[in-house]
């Protein structure tokens, strides 16, 4: 009588197999960042892209960064959202400059509500939030583009909310301030 092989044991034998096989995309040759290279004229591996390249999506940030969205309710509530989140650690709930981390010894940011903010140009507050300026680092990293416009016009509801004038309000509203 013969004795049958299990059917385990090709595919045990076939699983084997492969676990055996060099990995050939680990050991290729490769260079190494900045690297000498004879295949190029410049002589290093490191190439600047060419003349008139543009990054994938580049141009989409360059237009989400230059062009401010409509100010809707929504976009103030993502703002204030933002805010509180990002902002108002240092620079407090009202904007003054007074948040807990410089109520425990952080250099005091300038307040929205000085003199100089409030001419400040809303491109100015946008790059100041993607860049950072003086002490505050950059948060281009963590706020996205819309949501830097989201809290630029937060910042400016924030300004109106203290510096508006009477008479630039509408009169159903003026007639119920005291």
């Amino acid at each position: 009588m013969r004795r049958r092989l299990p059917m385990a044991l090709p595919a045990l034998a076939l699983v084997v197999g492969v676990a055996g096989c060099k990995q050939w995309m680990e050991q290729q040759p490769r260079y190494d960042t900045y690297a000498p290279s004879s295949l190029w004229k410049s002589g290093t591996e490191a190439q600047h892209p060419p003349a008139g390249t543009v990054a994938q999506g580049d141009l989409a940030r360059d237009a989400a960064r230059k062009t401010p969205p409509t100010v809707t309710p929504a976009l103030l509530e993502r703002g204030r959202q933002r805010f509180d989140i990002y902002c108002a650690p240092c620079h407090g709930l009202g904007g003054d400059g007074n948040g807990p981390v410089v109520q425990r010894g952080f250099p005091a940011p300038p307040s929205y509500h000085s003199p100089s903010l409030l001419a400040a140009s809303a491109q100015h507050l946008f790059d100041v939030i993607t860049s950072g300026y003086g002490v505050m680092y950059s948060y281009a990293d963590h706020v996205a583009p819309r949501d830097r416009w989201a809290i630029v016009a937060y910042i400016r509801a924030l300004q109106l909310s203290r510096h508006a004038e009477v008479a630039s309000l509408p009169p159903a509203v003026q007639r119920h301030l005291p």
